[in-house]
């Protein structure tokens, strides 16, 4: 795999757990909603802000298109790991265990949640996750605010018959998959801008994502 965008923090030893409710266009609401089609869904781009009281022309400052590629995701022992292909970066997402105890390689082991250490939301633009081959995964969402906590975010199961859409500036920590390898479609804003969180070092936790069935609707 090639080299990780960011390096992971570590060192802490508590966890924030989040509710887990199937994902449909109702629970969603806010969020983003489910894609049928991928091909014919539109991906929101934002217009570049003004730095200054003169505004930002018309027809300009959203010409930059949409990024489209493989997103896939992977588990090596007890680690997450993935590799954005419409943008060309990869990562390491969290951990089924503590990651002092985690193996990083070697066949995946069984889990019953993650421990994801960071999130970001794009202020550009929207983005799509359309499961290839029918995966079902479970993803974390919050609604935007940069005052954003890990008691904001809640796990989405989603059952892989349909994409999963996040609004600009939602914030979104891993598509965690139920199954060892998954792989997505990805389409989303071309500038790619990302704003996040780091949940260990500002918080002292790590979020952790049940991969176990829904237990509640919102």
């Amino acid at each position: 795999m090639n080299e990780i965008a960011y390096a992971p923090t570590t060192g802490v030893r508590s966890v924030c757990e989040t509710p887990l409710i199937e994902a449909s266009d109702e629970t969603l609401e806010g969020y983003g909603r489910l894609v049928d089609d991928p091909a014919a869904f539109p991906i929101e781009i934002v217009r570049w802000p003004a730095s200054g009281w003169r505004p930002v022309d018309e027809n300009s400052g959203d010409q930059g298109g949409v990024a489209e590629g493989l997103f896939e995701f992977w588990w090596r022992g007890d680690t997450l790991y993935a590799r954005n292909n419409a943008v060309g970066d990869s990562y390491l997402f969290g951990w089924s265990r503590w990651p002092e105890e985690a193996a990083g390689d070697g066949p995946a082991r069984p889990r019953e949640r993650a421990l994801i250490w960071r999130a970001n939301y794009h202020p550009d633009g929207g983005q799509l996750f359309h499961p290839r081959n029918g995966e079902s995964f479970v993803i974390p969402l919050a609604l935007p605010g940069d005052d954003v906590r890990p008691q904001s975010f809640v796990s989405f199961r989603c059952d892989g018959g349909r994409g999963l859409y996040i609004h600009p500036g939602v914030w979104h920590g891993a598509v965690v998959p139920d199954a060892d390898h998954a792989v997505f479609l990805d389409r989303q804003g071309r500038v790619h801008a990302r704003v996040s969180v780091d949940f260990a070092r500002e918080f002292d936790c790590y979020l952790a994502v049940p991969l176990g069935e829904a237990t509640r609707q919102i």
